[in-house]
């Protein structure tokens, strides 16, 4: 399926913005939602549409629409943790000051193209996540705050993350935010937390040990990040109910935050009493 399928707004409204003269095109722009893929084909698109040389249509083969497709562009860089790191920058978990100050340094010069960069993170399997404060650290984020705010001609700055709270304050400021509503079927099974973790916000306090444990006894036999996803499925699946609760939006990002710590090897027992405390009021 197109992207102009997929997203006929959106990608309407940025065609217009980029090709009606009276129009104007923001130059730092936030996409949000669960979709992060979906977020980098759109911010890749528009690096198309700001190069080509030709008609702007979905099947040009001019030169720039065709680096671009092949992510070999020479002015549409990626920028995340693992993406486009100096030679001299050994950070392997966030966006680090190096990366802003090469930045910076490559908007010294002119360039014949429009530069587009891409500010996102990828999982251990390469592929696209989410900025949040672990890997765009606030240094990171101010270090880019005077270029964002008075860009030069010819830049765009583009963001990419899960929850828009997740990006520093003064980035959305600058920023025009864009949702990019999932159109991809969600599996929202938690059969492996069944009775154990359901209806969790009816538990009693006094029991939040003793759901921990139980989780604990599970991780013998399940690995811990399969009971995260399938804690932070349940509660999707109760999201899609009650779109408007706010403290349930909370309680996602907790989970992200416990399936990252136990990537970093963190004791099971720590991760489960934490969301327990964190979760069973």
């Amino acid at each position: 399926m197109l992207l102009s399928d997929k997203y006929p707004f959106l990608t309407n409204y940025f065609t217009q913005a980029i090709t009606a003269s009276n129009k104007a095109m923001p130059q730092s722009i936030l996409f949000y939602g669960n979709d992060l893929n979906s977020q980098y084909i759109m911010a890749k698109e528009i690096a198309r549409l700001l190069n080509c040389q030709d008609e702007k249509n979905d099947s040009c083969q001019c030169l720039n629409c065709k680096w671009i497709r092949e992510d070999s562009h020479p002015a549409v860089l990626t920028i995340s943790r693992l993406d486009n790191k100096p030679e001299d920058d050994d950070s392997k978990t966030v966006i680090s000051i190096k990366q802003s100050l090469m930045i910076k340094e490559m908007l010294v010069t002119s360039s014949d193209f429009h530069r587009v960069f891409i500010f996102c993170d990828r999982d251990d399997d390469g592929n696209i996540a989410g900025l949040n404060p672990q890997n765009f650290q606030a240094e990171t984020s101010n270090s880019l705050l005077k270029i964002i705010e008075e860009p030069q001609p010819g830049i765009t700055f583009i963001f990419l993350t899960r929850y828009i709270n997740d990006v520093l304050p003064t980035i959305i400021s600058r920023s025009q935010c864009f949702f990019i509503p999932s159109k991809e079927k969600i599996n929202y099974d938690y059969s492996t937390v069944e009775g154990i973790f359901t209806n969790y916000f009816e538990i009693p306090r006094k029991e939040v040990f003793n759901i921990s444990q139980k989780l604990q006894d599970l991780a013998k036999e399940v690995p811990v990040n399969t009971i995260l996803e399938s804690i932070q499925n349940y509660i999707l699946a109760v999201l899609k109910t009650n779109p408007q609760n706010h403290e349930l939006i909370n309680h996602i990002k907790i989970l992200e935050n416990a399936k990252r710590q136990a990537k970093l090897g963190i004791r099971p027992m720590n991760i489960f009493d934490d969301i327990c405390l964190k979760l069973i009021h």
